[in-house]
């Protein structure tokens, strides 16, 4: 035989000398869950080692992910139903805790990248992504309420919104309210493809935000369609998207590949709770290898062509990296 493929994988230095695809800490974001208050800590249940922090240890938790070489965080607000209410008005509160610590992360730790979500859901008592009215999800009517969010964001100090409600249009308006308020630096990670998946769940137990009637199925994408993402990469192109984003990652690769190759935008990727709860889980009943499982899984998404990886093993994979 004049071709052996095992010559290549005969030693630990050759494999590595060849392989085709490296992660790397400057591959992700790290998703944070901010709670208001002080030392206030508390797990989240369904997802084993990823936590809600108020502001201070937030900042604790920010200064060692720096040490550890992760650079971005996205940080979502977990808000009580007393602050809830039908229009999400607390969302663009100049006062509210959440803009404040954007505020504070910046100040503190100006080489740190923010990132924030764009979406009516921890804020509305409903529970949805926009505005409901007589059981409908409103389409035009929630771009207002996302304008005035998207702008307290940039005017707190965020350096990437996202906007992960997929109403039509969001990106393009979001992108015209920047522009005109003098925030043309600010960029837009659009949640492009958005599915109406099952991996959400321990998202929504840890800001309890799961809607109170109905589903998201009417404005998230159907789990069978394919195609149909490339109509909302074109359209959050057109309209000033800076990252076209895939959410969840490892159920749809192929969606992630499928942009990599229609697109000149980097891609981001989602590597979802449900997606880490399930690793974490088989991995406690002693069923898998858990750190091979989270190494292998983040590789898949890396190799299908994702440049961003917003991910909850961010850090665990940092500390096995820096080891």
């Amino acid at each position: 035989m004049n071709r052996r493929p095992r010559r290549n994988r005969k030693s630990q230095v050759i494999r590595e000398m060849v392989e085709e695809t490296r992660l790397s800490t400057k591959d992700f974001i790290f998703p944070l869950f901010l709670i208001e208050g002080s030392r206030q800590r508390s797990e989240v249940a369904s997802m084993p080692g990823i936590y809600r922090n108020s502001l201070d240890l937030m900042l604790k938790e920010i200064e060692e992910c720096l040490h550890l070489g992760i650079k971005a965080f996205d940080i979502f607000p977990a808000y009580p139903d007393s602050k809830k209410d039908k229009f999400a008005t607390e969302s663009y509160n100049p006062d509210t805790f959440y803009l404040k610590a954007i505020r504070e992360v910046k100040a503190r730790f100006p080489e740190a990248v923010v990132m924030t979500d764009v979406a009516m859901d921890p804020y509305s008592s409903d529970g949805h992504d926009g505005l409901v009215e007589n059981g409908k999800i409103l389409n035009d009517e929630t771009l207002e309420i996302l304008g005035k969010m998207a702008l307290a964001q940039a005017q707190a100090g965020a350096d990437i919104l996202g906007p992960s409600d997929m109403m039509d249009g969001r990106v393009g308006h979001i992108r015209q309210i920047l522009d005109r308020n003098g925030f043309k630096d600010v960029s837009i990670m659009s949640y492009t493809a958005k599915y109406a998946s099952a991996f959400y769940g321990p998202f929504r137990d840890a800001l309890d935000s799961a809607p109170k009637m109905g589903d998201k199925k009417t404005y998230q994408m159907d789990p069978a369609n394919y195609k149909e993402a490339l109509i909302e990469a074109e359209l959050d192109t057109l309209e000033g998207a800076d990252f076209l984003m895939v959410k969840p990652a490892l159920a749809y690769l192929d969606v992630i590949r499928l942009l990599k190759d229609h697109s000149n935008l980097p891609i981001a990727a989602y590597n979802v709770s449900g997606e880490y709860a399930m690793i974490k889980a088989a991995g406690e009943k002693g069923w898998i290898d858990p750190q091979r499982a989270m190494l292998e899984s983040l590789l898949s998404i890396k190799r299908a062509g994702a440049s961003v990886i917003l991910s909850y093993f961010a850090k665990e994979y940092a500390e096995i990296v820096k080891k």
